[in-house]
This record gives structure tokens, sequence and C-alpha cells, in this order.
């Protein structure tokens, strides 16, 4: 327990883009935790859940009796406990859009879940693009290129805000989709730095730990 404090309770990899946030901002930043999976469209899937949080809903972060949950919240109570690690930028000004384009999409892009859902480890998945997501999609661009124009170059780092933080944890599963249902974001107004995030993104070795960790599940 002194060497894994945290428990972290998921759903399955395939399909959950919210548990994808913070287990990927804990396994890559090396917060050490232990996993408990959640299948998900199962008969079972509620009951399991509310074992652990009365919302019923994952993910859900647990320090001993404590239990929190939502992707954001987990990342600002991580943030708080472990400061050294820096999850958010230092600088007032980077971390205030940090968090504002992390919000944007915490609430955000309605369009492009439902139309592009998470199917982590399925390429080449046609689908037809509905006005509502590409401009879904057009934002998430021009987020990411202004993120990285304005910060990455500056800050000596491939992500948003040049080191990694909570914001690129928030955008993980767009990358994912993008690649799932083969995107070509230049037709979305992308000169080439959006496509190369998402590349980056994607070679993560966090990110192919969870892509080995995901089953092959039926949508529709």
């Amino acid at each position: 327990m002194a060497d894994r404090p945290y428990t972290l309770v998921i759903g399955t990899k395939q399909l959950s883009s919210w548990s994808l946030r913070p287990w990927l901002l804990m396994r890559h930043l090396g917060i050490p935790f232990d996993e408990v999976l959640v299948p998900l469209r199962a008969t079972t899937t509620s009951p399991e859940i509310l074992q652990h949080s009365p919302a019923g809903l994952v993910p859900i972060l647990k320090r001993g009796e404590f239990v929190v949950w939502d992707s954001l919240a987990i990342a600002e109570y991580l943030n708080e406990r472990h400061p050294e690690l820096m999850l958010w930028p230092a600088d007032p000004s980077v971390r205030a859009h940090a968090r504002a384009i992390s919000a944007e999409m915490h609430s955000g892009f309605r369009d492009l879940r439902m139309t592009l859902p998470m199917n982590f480890t399925a390429r080449d998945v046609k689908v037809g693009m509905t006005e509502a997501c590409a401009k879904d999609i057009r934002r998430i661009v021009q987020i990411w290129h202004d993120a990285r124009w304005d910060h990455s170059s500056k800050l000596h780092g491939p992500f948003l805000f040049g080191a990694f933080s909570t914001a690129d944890a928030m955008y993980a599963p767009v990358a994912s989709r993008f690649t799932t249902y083969n995107v070509n974001l230049a037709d979305f107004g992308d000169d080439g730095s959006a496509e190369a995030y998402r590349a980056m993104m994607m070679a993560l070795p966090a990110m192919r730990e969870w892509a080995a960790g995901c089953e092959q599940v039926a949508l529709g």
C-alpha cells in the first residue's frame, strides 16, 4: 500500500475515453497505482461501479477510504498531491490556457464523441462525417495548433505546452479517434502540426501499453 497508495477504477480500455485520461496521466508521469477494470456494456457494469462510487461512472480514483471521480477532478487532486510532477504548466498564463482547453474538452465536442466513438485499436473504420462533427474537428485542430505554436516551441517540448501535462491527457482519446477513423486533418485546416502531435501521442509508451490491454469490442 505504501508503494501504491492509489487504486484507479476504469472501464473497458477499448471504449472508455474518460478512463484513459487519468490512467495515461498517472502512467506517463510515473505515479504508481493498482488498476481495477470494470467491463462496460455488461449486466454487471452498473453494480460493479457502484461498489466504488455513488456516481456510477468511471474513472474513479481511490486512496484508502477517500474517493474522487471524474477525470478532470482526479487530475486536479493529483496535481495538489504531487506538485513536483507539474501536472499543469508553471507559468500562470500558460496554466490558465491549459486549463481552459482541458475544460473545453471536458464539457464540449459532443458531436465528435457521438460520430467518432473511441474504439482504440480499430483502424480505418468508416463513418459518415457530419458538419457538426467536422466543426468539432476544426476547433480541435485550431486548439492543438495554437497551443503548440504559442507554447510548445517556446517551452522546448513536443507536447501542447512543452512538457506533458493534464491537457495532453485530456486530448489523448481524440488522438486515438483520429487514428481509428483515419481522419485527414489537412481537410480540417491542419498545417501539419496537429497531425504531428497526433502521431507523437499515439507513439507514447503509455499509449502503446493501453493499446496492449485493449480487447476488441463490437460497436453499435
